[in-house]
């Protein structure tokens, strides 16, 4: 290869052979070398130069400059929060912002449909009955949707989905306003069950995005779940401003055009979204997967925590308090995202269920000792701090226990059984308030969490599960 003359190696003057200068008026005297200017000892040493020309083939050409060293490589440098890291995914901004868009309703419309059906029918009797009708219908109606999103794609499914669920927003909104009769509330608001689950189709990019990677895997998983609490515990906050600042429609309309331009968003980032599994032969369900069963019962006991939970502490202390359990479940799950996952994730599940057991006892013990709300808010705090990493592990293990081509289907069959889960510990929770007193009833949700801790150490088979 040429070499250019500025970029030769150094060598001695006298190896060099001399040339005589020409003779005549133009003759100056020979410069010094440069290798003799860049050697003297009271200059700082030069960069090398980077020659503009070199030789070859017996032409000028232009040089190969080498890349610049220092300001592209720190900036190139990966960050060392894992969050930062996950967010710098291609396309991850931008799918996570219409996602957690489109999940915020999720916290509003139920507390939106309450306020408004109570406040014009006047019958709170009423407006639970037709939000219980509404989560019964997604029960049934959410594990098949998200069975044709897992075959035809996120897009394709979602945003006809989404649409027909805010038709049913819509329809509650007309019946309400004219007084329509009592069923038309029932069926309007089951209507809304064919909303998708943003969440699952969220963690599924995830999965895709970095699959064979679980630290990463790990992290989005926290961070989904971290993104749950925050959506549940803004979103109520939000609707009951909403309703009482404006009119009683309005948390249920604003609900429905976040929902709506949310999934737009998010459906419209063609180029994360999982690609489609051609299935050759009917593929069984996710429930006949060996250890899923178990999963799902697990996942039906935290439920009935959560539900127990809150029916007990706002009987007990009033609404606004729940926020706190929340708040503590949102900083665990980022701070347990941060951390490097142990590779048994059958053992953290069992842990954190044994923690979520111990710490569920902490509000037991101030209602009954009655102490003052700003010790039962520090208890209700604590008592959070199990909740996102018993969420995340559980999480983890369905997808591993799930194929790929099913990974919505298996995540919505566990969102199904919280949300059963959510429906059973609310009814224990309101039988044991009303027949035992309010101190009594924070037995419900530690002897739910002690059973979903019993269920899991008794389902061994899960933490083998297929791996995606």
């Amino acid at each position: 290869m040429p070499i250019s003359p500025a970029a030769r190696p150094e060598t001695a003057p006298a190896a060099r052979p001399a040339v005589p200068a020409r003779p005549g008026p133009r003759a100056r005297p020979a410069a010094a070398p440069r290798s003799v200017l860049r050697s003297r000892p009271d200059r700082a040493p030069a960069p090398p130069a980077t020659p503009l020309l070199a030789v070859s083939g017996g032409q000028l050409v232009a040089a190969p400059r080498s890349a610049p060293i220092s300001g592209d490589r720190r900036r190139a440098r990966p960050s060392a929060n894992p969050y930062l890291r996950l967010l710098a995914t291609p396309g991850a901004r931008a799918f996570t912002a219409g996602n957690l868009i489109a999940r915020l309703p999720m916290g509003m419309l139920s507390v939106s449909a309450v306020i408004m059906i109570a406040g014009s029918r006047g019958s709170y009797a009423l407006a639970g009955a037709v939000t219980a009708t509404g989560l019964a219908a997604t029960a049934l109606v959410a594990p098949f949707t998200a069975r044709l999103v897992d075959r035809f794609g996120q897009a394709r499914v979602a945003v006809p989905a989404t649409a027909l669920a805010v038709l049913g927003s819509l329809a509650l909104v007309l019946c309400v306003h004219h007084d329509a009769p009592a069923w038309t509330l029932f069926a309007a608001y089951a209507a809304t069950a064919t909303t998708p689950n943003t969440g699952g189709m969220s963690r599924a990019r995830w999965a895709h995005l970095h699959r064979g990677d679980p630290a990463a895997l790990h992290t989005a998983n926290s961070f989904e779940q971290a993104a749950d609490e925050l959506c549940f515990m803004l979103g109520p906050v939000l609707a009951a401003t909403l309703c009482g600042a404006l009119f009683p429609e309005a948390g249920t309309l604003v609900g429905a055009v976040l929902l709506m331009t949310g999934v737009l968003i998010f459906a419209a980032q063609r180029a994360t979204e999982p690609p489609v599994t051609p299935r050759t032969k009917t593929v069984a369900s996710p429930l006949r997967t060996p250890g899923m069963p178990a999963l799902l019962a697990v996942f039906l006991a935290t439920g009935a925590v959560f539900g127990a939970l809150e029916v007990v502490s706002i009987a007990h202390a009033g609404g606004a308090i729940l926020a706190l359990q929340a708040a503590g479940s949102c900083a665990a799950g980022l701070l347990y995202g941060s951390l490097r996952p142990a590779r048994n994730a059958r053992l953290r599940l069992l842990l954190c269920l044994a923690a979520m057991t111990a710490l569920m006892s902490l509000p037991l013990l101030a209602a009954a000792a009655s102490a003052a709300l700003p010790v039962l808010a520090l208890c209700l705090l604590l008592a959070g701090a199990a909740t996102a990493p018993t969420m995340v592990t559980g999480m983890t293990l369905v997808q591993r226990a799930t194929r790929p081509e099913q990974l919505n289907e298996g995540m919505t069959l566990a969102v199904t059984a919280l949300l059963g889960g959510v429906a059973a510990g609310a009814a224990a929770g309101g039988w044991l308030v009303e027949h035992a007193g309010t101190a009594p009833g924070y037995t419900a949700p530690m002897a739910a969490a002690a059973l979903a801790l019993v269920i899991a150490a008794a389902g061994g088979g899960y933490g083998r599960g297929r791996r995606t």
